[in-house]
């Protein structure tokens, strides 16, 4: 509508992570972490341990973020090609800011999307702890579809949580 205000995920920018981004991104996902109840990573991580997990280490494949109006990141998106997937696949990782930005996980996946096409990729993982009920309602609206559960996976707690695996089609 002409002279409408746009909506925070219209004004988000979708770039490739840089070296730049790692404190930032690093600062967002340790608060997620400390948080609980939505990643598999239970422990802070450091720069350095950062960098090579999504953006520097041999399975990195892409990292992308989502950069607000105000030059904050609100969140980002990683491909990686851990040697446990089968030859076609990749590994997606999403983390958002808290307090969560809506869409901003929408805003990410059509690139990540299209940068594991364009890479080789025929498939995408994602794995999401069933307790997880955003992650699975948002891979789910996405049409990732469930192919694999690991049951009663221990946390560092030692509680039983399974992990559900869905996969994405690029064909």
């Amino acid at each position: 509508m002409p002279g409408s205000t746009p909506s925070l995920v219209e004004s988000l920018s979708i770039r490739p992570a840089r070296p730049g981004d790692v404190a930032e991104l690093v600062e967002l996902l340790n608060r997620i972490i400390e948080l609980g109840g939505t990643t598999a990573i239970e422990e802070p991580l450091t720069e350095a341990d950062f960098a090579l997990w999504f953006l520097s280490g041999p399975d990195c494949v892409a990292c992308h973020v989502a950069v607000m109006p105000d030059v904050r990141i609100a969140g980002f998106q990683a491909l990686a090609k851990p040697g446990h997937l089968p030859d076609g696949w990749v590994d997606v990782a999403t983390f958002t800011r808290r307090p969560r930005v809506p869409g901003v996980g929408s805003a990410l996946f059509p690139v990540t999307r299209d940068h594991a096409r364009s890479a080789g990729f025929t498939t995408i993982n994602a794995t999401i702890r069933a307790d997880n009920t955003g992650g699975l309602a948002y891979y789910g609206k996405l049409g990732f579809v469930d192919y694999s559960v690991a049951q009663g996976v221990p946390l560092r707690d030692g509680t039983p949580v399974d992990r559900i695996s869905r996969r994405y089609a690029l064909g």
